[in-house]
């Protein structure tokens, strides 16, 4: 039993080398804000943060109107994002991805959209809410929480699929391959730039709309 022991313990080395071998880049989860500092995103365009973008308790903050688009310093092709928000009252902001780090992040990249849905004036059009494919697609059905609480996003995009998910429940679908797809962009404001949604790899962006949003617990994990 004596020399057991040591081969025991030498086919669990085994073991876990393995297994660390065979894990994939997509099975860990990578934060893209460590609460505490705002290491890791810019100004879209720029190689600086705006200082009205601010960590304040555990949360990533555009304090004051004004600090413009911010992107992750890295880039991304098929994901699945994870991160909460939370809304000023009337407030609107949205969150965009696979994101040219250039001109307006709107033009290139789709947007989940972040809204108060009761008092914010672009709460009038359904493919405006919080949770929509931003002039798309509506949500499934009403679902975000009251002002003043934070909403929980999940967004997974692997290749041309892409799904936003909001506390918990399917908002809204689609395909960049689908004919449904290209006959709403081309019903819509994105029609005449022909950048947008084209590339499958991007960045991460983060919206100043002109009014206080804030961002926690924000982790991705790579798919590809």
């Amino acid at each position: 039993m004596r020399g057991a022991l040591p081969l025991f313990v030498a086919l669990l080395a085994v073991c876990a080398a393995s297994i660390a071998i065979a894990k994939k880049p997509g099975d860990a989860w990578q934060p893209l804000f460590d609460g505490v500092s705002t290491q890791g995103w810019h100004n879209v365009g720029r190689d600086t943060l705006d200082p009205r973008w601010q960590a304040v308790d555990g949360a990533l903050v555009l304090t004051v109107a004004g600090g413009g688009d911010i992107v992750s310093e890295r880039e991304f092709g098929d994901f699945e994002l994870e991160l909460e928000w939370q809304i000023s009252c009337g407030g609107n902001s949205g969150i965009f991805y696979r994101a040219a780090d250039a001109d307006l992040v709107w033009k290139s990249a789709p947007e989940m959209q972040i809204l108060d849905d009761v008092l914010a004036e672009d709460r009038h059009d359904p493919k405006h809410r919080a949770g929509s494919v931003y002039d798309l697609y509506a949500p499934s059905q009403p679902l975000a929480r009251p002002v003043g609480e934070f909403n929980r996003v999940r967004i997974v995009a692997r290749g041309g699929r892409v799904e936003h998910w909001l506390n918990g429940r399917l908002a809204a679908h689609y395909d960049l391959d689908s004919e449904d797809w290209k006959r709403r962009v081309a019903a819509s404001k994105f029609a005449t730039y022909p950048g947008f949604a084209v590339s499958r790899r991007g960045h991460i962006a983060l919206q100043d709309h002109g009014d206080p949003v804030r961002f926690r617990n924000i982790r991705i994990r790579p798919l590809d």
